[in-house]
């Protein structure tokens, strides 16, 4: 249960903090509702004006029971429709059946056990009966000439009135009873006069339900004797999400058979803490959640400092900026780390955890951890720089660092990935991220095959393949320690061939683009093959060449004399029989191509041989780019 604890201490820790105004945690035993009428008393209950209020979402009183009605007769205990607060509805013509009673009797119950003033204003006033009547004479609520609730507008009437506007249509027709009521009381001498603010308001209606059964049983979460959680809330995700945590519904007690006589053994949590975890838990994952269908996943720090992400590409980490080959990538990302690093001590707790269901009313937490706040940093920085590498997610998104798990499941399936696939991927990286674990050797291999076979992949969609399974094989070889420019030194026989397959696209690439011409070169159609037997298709790819050579020497001399001399030291690298032995390349080839294209396309050849930037940078295929 250390979860429930962490998330409470959360609670504790957050609640009525300033940075947090503009996204508050709800109290307890509350409820989010959209609010139309604001009706304003005195101390003594008696009716001061109204006014429609501009659409807000405002937390509310609730039970569990009217927090997930749907079109039961269940009443909320202060705000509520007209067809709840009003006891003079129907005697307008309300359409509706008057649910007025459950409304009063709750409320008086209330104030019964927890006396507060301004509540025993709204029992006053209520208790008059003339909700509609005090509306109606305020011009709020129209009525036909016979005084009933009007439910329909006539165009020759002009504009509709403000609540009309308001109310959602239900078979083109506005009843005033969906209309949900709030309250202010002006008190002499008190500042603040909206009930669903006012936190004496807030705690008393915590008290009272509470306390409502009187027994009380040791709370795992605090420790002491407390009134037990009876059920425990839902909605966790989003409005209407029906699965629990913490659920036990079997009255014949087979779930615990063997183990405890009753679901109250099993566990035992206080009414009021379970409600502070899960309220928590709800505003954690709305503020700062990744999603994706049912799958949750939420770091936060318990004090309620700012986290970088974790399920996140290193472009949602840093500011993106022009390029370098990386240089200032290590140095931003450590400014950057240094910045939440300041706001955290070492010891400060950090927690980590994943939520999915497999059914609508279970939830389970997949995946959970608990780290120091200088831990935590330390791993999401060593994942962005390990994983590190120049990113072509398209047009508008370029950025050198760590692509996004996501953006990884896409790569390595394809952008029609399963839904299903999608999660696990992103679940199986967690662990990656978090704990330090190696990288799975089937996503390496996934993206590197994608990122060799071209055919099938719009070249926008190729880029980006190729820039993630980059970072992966980078991110999965950390004893090698790849550079992200191009090494020079490096000898090995995958990384050389995936050079010489870059020059050969080059010079290729740059006789179609002084002709015109708009197609693949031969190294781009034999990727995939070349890759599978590097020596037989090179000599393919070599002896292609010639046409194109011969038309880069009349007028691309020099260029085309400094390409072959990158081919002639590229070849004479390989050592042993690395160059003719068959065997497939490994997925460090691409590491090789990637950087020296990258190291042809920053630069073009005179026909002098001096280089200078490349004013075409990327022929071959910049019209497929988004």
């Amino acid at each position: 249960m250390s979860w429930i604890q962490k998330l409470y201490e959360t609670y504790d820790r957050c609640a009525g903090l300033e940075q947090f105004e503009d996204a508050p945690l709800m109290p307890v035993y509350h409820t989010e509702q959209q609010t139309h009428l604001e009706i304003t008393l005195d101390s003594a209950g008696k009716f001061r004006r109204a006014a429609v209020v501009p659409k807000e979402t405002i937390f509310i009183p609730a039970t569990e029971d009217s927090a997930g009605r749907t079109s039961g007769p269940i009443a909320h205990p202060l705000v509520d429709k007209l067809q709840y607060v009003a006891a003079d509805y129907k005697s307008f013509g309300g359409e509706k059946d008057s649910q007025h009673a459950l409304y009063l009797q709750q409320l008086r119950d209330w104030e019964a056990v927890e006396p507060n003033p301004d509540v025993q204003a709204v029992l006053r006033y209520v208790e008059g009966g003339t909700v509609i009547a005090d509306l109606v004479r305020e011009g709020l609520l129209p009525c036909d000439a016979a005084g009933k609730l009007m439910t329909e507008w006539p165009p020759e009437n002009g504009a509709p009135p403000p609540l009309f506007k308001s109310l959602t249509a239900k078979a083109g027709k506005r009843d005033a009873g969906d209309a949900f009521v709030r309250w202010s009381v002006e008190t002499p001498g008190k500042l603040g006069s909206n009930l669903w603010k006012d936190e004496g308001v807030q705690h008393s209606w915590a008290r009272f339900v509470s306390g409502r059964d009187g027994k009380k049983s040791l709370c795992m979460v605090t420790g002491e004797e407390l009134t037990p959680a009876a059920s425990h809330p839902k909605r966790l995700r989003h409005g209407a999400d029906g699965a629990k945590l913490i659920s036990s519904n079997d009255a014949s007690g087979y779930t615990f058979r063997g183990r405890f006589d009753s679901s109250e053994q099993a566990y035992g949590v206080g009414s009021i803490p379970t409600q502070k975890a899960h309220n928590a838990l709800r505003w954690l994952i709305a503020r700062q959640g990744y999603k994706q269908g049912d799958q949750v996943i939420v770091a936060w720090a318990v004090a309620g400092q700012p986290l970088p992400p974790v399920i996140a590409g290193s472009d949602d980490l840093l500011e993106p900026y022009e390029g370098d080959a990386g240089q200032l990538f290590a140095k931003r990302l450590n400014n950057r780390i240094a910045g939440y690093a300041a706001q955290l001590t070492d010891r400060e707790d950090i927690v980590v955890m994943a939520l999915d269901s497999a059914t609508p009313g279970r939830m389970a937490i997949t995946y959970y951890r608990e780290l120091s706040g200088s831990e935590f940093l330390t791993r999401i920085q060593e994942w962005h720089e390990k994983m590190a590498w120049p990113q072509n997610m398209g047009k508008d998104r370029r950025f050198i660092g760590a692509p996004a798990p996501r953006d990884i499941a896409d790569a390595a399936y394809g952008r029609r990935v399963d839904e299903k696939l999608r999660k696990s991927t992103v679940e199986r990286l967690l662990p990656c991220i978090v704990d330090e674990r190696p990288i799975p050797r089937d996503l390496v291999q996934a993206c590197a095959q994608r990122a060799a076979n071209r055919a099938g992949q719009e070249h926008w969609e190729w880029e980006r393949t190729l820039g993630i399974a980059c970072a992966l094989v980078r991110g999965s070889r950390k004893k090698k320690e790849y550079s992200m420019s191009l090494e020079e030194h490096r000898t090995t026989r995958d990384y050389l061939f995936g050079r010489l397959l870059a020059v050969a696209e080059k010079i290729e690439g740059h006789a179609l683009y002084l002709q015109g011409e708009k197609r693949d070169t031969t190294a781009e159609r034999l990727m995939q093959r070349f890759s599978d037997h590097p020596a037989s298709t090179w000599r393919t790819i070599e002896l292609a060449l010639g046409p194109y050579m011969a038309r880069l020497r009349s007028s691309r001399g020099g260029a085309l004399h400094v390409w072959k001399t990158q081919l002639d030291e590229i070849a004479a690298k390989f050592q042993g029989d690395d160059f003719t032995r068959p065997g497939r390349l490994e997925a460090e080839f691409l590491l090789g191509y990637h950087c020296q294209r990258a190291t042809l396309n920053a630069k073009r050849v005179t026909d002098s041989g001096e280089g200078q930037a490349d004013a075409t940078h990327d022929t071959t295929h910049q019209q497929g780019d988004l």
